[in-house]
Protein backbone atom coordinates (compact mmCIF):
# COMPACT_ATOMS: atom_id res chain seq x y z
CA UNK A 1 0.00 0.00 0.00
CA UNK A 2 1.39 3.44 -0.72
CA UNK A 3 1.14 6.18 1.27
CA UNK A 4 -1.08 8.52 -0.77
CA UNK A 5 -3.45 5.17 -0.52
CA UNK A 6 -3.34 5.06 2.94
CA UNK A 7 -3.68 8.65 3.23
CA UNK A 8 -6.82 8.57 1.66
CA UNK A 9 -8.00 5.24 3.23
CA UNK A 10 -7.04 6.80 6.74
CA UNK A 11 -10.48 8.70 7.25
CA UNK A 12 -12.78 5.57 6.01
CA UNK A 13 -10.52 4.02 8.90
CA UNK A 14 -11.28 6.59 11.11
CA UNK A 15 -14.85 6.32 10.48
CA UNK A 16 -15.02 2.80 10.74
CA UNK A 17 -13.35 2.94 14.52
CA UNK A 18 -15.79 5.25 15.53
CA UNK A 19 -18.71 3.89 14.41
CA UNK A 20 -17.64 0.33 15.82
CA UNK A 21 -16.40 1.86 19.22
CA UNK A 22 -19.91 2.76 20.69
CA UNK A 23 -20.87 -1.29 19.75
CA UNK A 24 -17.50 -2.69 21.18
CA UNK A 25 -18.25 -0.64 24.40
CA UNK A 26 -21.58 -2.26 25.07
CA UNK A 27 -21.30 -5.49 23.25
CA UNK A 28 -22.01 -8.62 24.27
CA UNK A 29 -21.14 -10.64 21.17
CA UNK A 30 -17.91 -10.12 19.37
CA UNK A 31 -17.88 -12.76 16.34
CA UNK A 32 -15.88 -13.66 13.03
CA UNK A 33 -17.86 -13.41 9.94
CA UNK A 34 -17.64 -15.21 6.48
CA UNK A 35 -19.68 -13.65 3.39
CA UNK A 36 -20.01 -13.79 -0.20
CA UNK A 37 -22.11 -12.63 -2.53
CA UNK A 38 -23.11 -11.48 -5.99
CA UNK A 39 -23.65 -7.59 -7.50
CA UNK A 40 -24.59 -6.53 -10.77
CA UNK A 41 -25.21 -2.62 -12.48
CA UNK A 42 -23.11 -0.03 -13.27
CA UNK A 43 -21.91 1.68 -16.05
CA UNK A 44 -20.30 -1.06 -18.54
CA UNK A 45 -16.43 -0.79 -18.44
CA UNK A 46 -15.51 -2.84 -21.27
CA UNK A 47 -17.60 -4.91 -24.00
CA UNK A 48 -15.25 -7.92 -26.11
CA UNK A 49 -16.36 -8.58 -29.34
CA UNK A 50 -15.93 -12.32 -30.38
CA UNK A 51 -14.94 -13.88 -33.39
CA UNK A 52 -18.37 -14.98 -34.24
CA UNK A 53 -19.78 -11.81 -33.51
CA UNK A 54 -21.42 -12.06 -29.88
CA UNK A 55 -20.48 -9.88 -27.28
CA UNK A 56 -19.79 -9.91 -23.69
CA UNK A 57 -19.79 -6.85 -21.23
CA UNK A 58 -18.05 -5.81 -17.77
CA UNK A 59 -20.05 -3.69 -15.64
CA UNK A 60 -18.64 -1.36 -12.43
CA UNK A 61 -20.48 -3.03 -10.10
CA UNK A 62 -20.27 -6.16 -11.31
CA UNK A 63 -18.81 -9.52 -9.77
CA UNK A 64 -18.76 -12.55 -7.20
CA UNK A 65 -17.15 -11.46 -3.85
CA UNK A 66 -15.80 -13.20 -0.73
CA UNK A 67 -14.19 -12.28 2.16
CA UNK A 68 -14.37 -12.12 6.10
CA UNK A 69 -14.29 -9.55 9.16
CA UNK A 70 -15.54 -9.02 12.52
CA UNK A 71 -19.95 -8.82 13.53
CA UNK A 72 -20.15 -6.71 16.71
CA UNK A 73 -23.68 -7.39 18.25
CA UNK A 74 -24.67 -4.91 21.01
CA UNK A 75 -25.94 -6.03 24.70
CA UNK A 76 -29.19 -5.04 23.49
CA UNK A 77 -29.17 -7.13 20.37
CA UNK A 78 -30.71 -4.41 18.51
CA UNK A 79 -27.87 -2.85 16.91
CA UNK A 80 -24.95 -4.74 14.86
CA UNK A 81 -21.90 -3.31 13.47
CA UNK A 82 -20.15 -5.31 11.09
CA UNK A 83 -16.47 -4.55 9.29
CA UNK A 84 -15.44 -6.26 6.61
CA UNK A 85 -12.66 -6.95 3.93
CA UNK A 86 -13.54 -8.86 0.90
CA UNK A 87 -11.76 -9.69 -2.72
CA UNK A 88 -14.35 -8.91 -5.59
CA UNK A 89 -13.91 -10.05 -9.20
CA UNK A 90 -15.40 -10.93 -12.50
CA UNK A 91 -14.12 -11.71 -15.96
CA UNK A 92 -14.22 -12.62 -19.83
CA UNK A 93 -12.79 -15.49 -20.98
CA UNK A 94 -11.92 -16.35 -24.72
CA UNK A 95 -9.18 -18.70 -26.15
CA UNK A 96 -7.46 -15.75 -27.62
CA UNK A 97 -7.55 -13.87 -24.29
CA UNK A 98 -8.99 -12.62 -20.89
CA UNK A 99 -10.48 -9.47 -19.38
CA UNK A 100 -10.57 -9.41 -15.56
CA UNK A 101 -11.91 -6.88 -12.98
CA UNK A 102 -10.93 -7.12 -9.76
CA UNK A 103 -10.65 -4.67 -6.43
CA UNK A 104 -10.76 -5.14 -2.24
CA UNK A 105 -13.81 -3.53 -0.70
CA UNK A 106 -13.58 -2.59 3.04
CA UNK A 107 -17.10 -2.21 4.80
CA UNK A 108 -18.35 -0.67 7.74
CA UNK A 109 -21.88 -1.51 8.11
CA UNK A 110 -24.51 -0.59 10.61
CA UNK A 111 -27.66 -2.44 11.16
CA UNK A 112 -30.87 -2.56 13.13
CA UNK A 113 -31.86 -5.76 14.29
CA UNK A 114 -35.51 -7.24 14.33
CA UNK A 115 -35.92 -11.09 15.24
CA UNK A 116 -36.00 -12.28 11.80
CA UNK A 117 -34.27 -9.42 10.06
CA UNK A 118 -31.87 -6.92 9.97
CA UNK A 119 -31.48 -3.44 7.85
CA UNK A 120 -28.75 -0.74 7.56
CA UNK A 121 -25.73 0.85 5.92
CA UNK A 122 -22.71 2.34 5.80
CA UNK A 123 -19.56 2.64 3.54
CA UNK A 124 -17.26 1.01 1.73
CA UNK A 125 -14.25 1.95 0.30
CA UNK A 126 -12.50 -0.04 -2.72
CA UNK A 127 -9.04 -0.49 -2.76
CA UNK A 128 -7.15 -1.39 -5.81
CA UNK A 129 -9.52 -1.36 -8.21
CA UNK A 130 -7.59 -2.44 -11.80
CA UNK A 131 -9.13 -4.02 -14.93
CA UNK A 132 -6.46 -6.34 -17.16
CA UNK A 133 -6.28 -7.86 -19.98
CA UNK A 134 -4.25 -10.56 -21.66
CA UNK A 135 -3.54 -11.67 -25.00
CA UNK A 136 -5.11 -9.83 -27.52
CA UNK A 137 -6.86 -7.52 -25.35
CA UNK A 138 -3.38 -7.28 -23.51
CA UNK A 139 -3.34 -4.19 -21.08
CA UNK A 140 -4.31 -2.73 -17.60
CA UNK A 141 -6.06 0.25 -16.29
CA UNK A 142 -5.32 1.20 -12.27
CA UNK A 143 -8.57 3.10 -10.91
CA UNK A 144 -8.00 5.46 -7.87
CA UNK A 145 -9.16 3.98 -4.73
CA UNK A 146 -12.63 4.97 -3.90
CA UNK A 147 -15.25 5.30 -1.51
CA UNK A 148 -18.97 5.23 -1.75
CA UNK A 149 -22.17 3.41 0.43
CA UNK A 150 -24.15 0.14 1.20
CA UNK A 151 -27.93 0.02 1.72
CA UNK A 152 -28.11 -3.85 2.66
CA UNK A 153 -31.83 -5.87 4.37
CA UNK A 154 -31.30 -9.28 5.28
CA UNK A 155 -33.08 -12.24 6.35
CA UNK A 156 -31.66 -13.92 9.29
CA UNK A 157 -31.21 -17.41 10.31
CA UNK A 158 -29.92 -17.56 13.37
CA UNK A 159 -25.92 -17.03 12.61
CA UNK A 160 -26.69 -16.74 8.55
CA UNK A 161 -27.90 -13.72 6.89
CA UNK A 162 -29.66 -13.92 3.55
CA UNK A 163 -30.23 -9.96 1.53
CA UNK A 164 -30.14 -7.75 -1.04
CA UNK A 165 -27.61 -4.66 -1.26
CA UNK A 166 -27.48 -1.93 -2.82
CA UNK A 167 -24.04 0.03 -3.70
CA UNK A 168 -23.51 3.19 -5.01
CA UNK A 169 -19.98 4.31 -5.74
CA UNK A 170 -18.07 6.36 -8.28
CA UNK A 171 -14.57 4.94 -9.76
CA UNK A 172 -11.82 7.08 -11.29
CA UNK A 173 -9.70 6.80 -13.93
CA UNK A 174 -7.79 9.55 -15.82
CA UNK A 175 -9.84 12.20 -14.96
CA UNK A 176 -12.84 10.39 -15.98
CA UNK A 177 -15.77 8.47 -13.56
CA UNK A 178 -17.67 5.27 -13.85
CA UNK A 179 -20.29 4.82 -11.79
CA UNK A 180 -20.62 1.34 -9.85
CA UNK A 181 -24.42 1.77 -8.53
CA UNK A 182 -26.16 -1.22 -8.93
CA UNK A 183 -27.87 -4.18 -6.47
CA UNK A 184 -26.76 -7.44 -5.22
CA UNK A 185 -27.24 -10.74 -3.57
CA UNK A 186 -25.37 -11.44 -0.39
CA UNK A 187 -25.09 -14.23 2.15
CA UNK A 188 -23.46 -14.38 5.47
CA UNK A 189 -22.53 -16.66 8.33
CA UNK A 190 -20.94 -15.82 11.75
CA UNK A 191 -19.43 -18.06 14.28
Amino acid sequence: MTGSTFRRLLPVLAFTLAAAAPAVSHAVDIRPMLKAGFDFGGDTLITVIFTDGSTKSISANEGLYFGGGVSILSDSKDIETEVSLSYKFTGINASNGTVDWTRFPLEALVFYRFPQFRVGGGLTYHLSPKLSGSGVVSGSAKFDDSAGYVLQADYLLQKITVGLRYTSLDYKVGGASVKSNGAGITFGISF
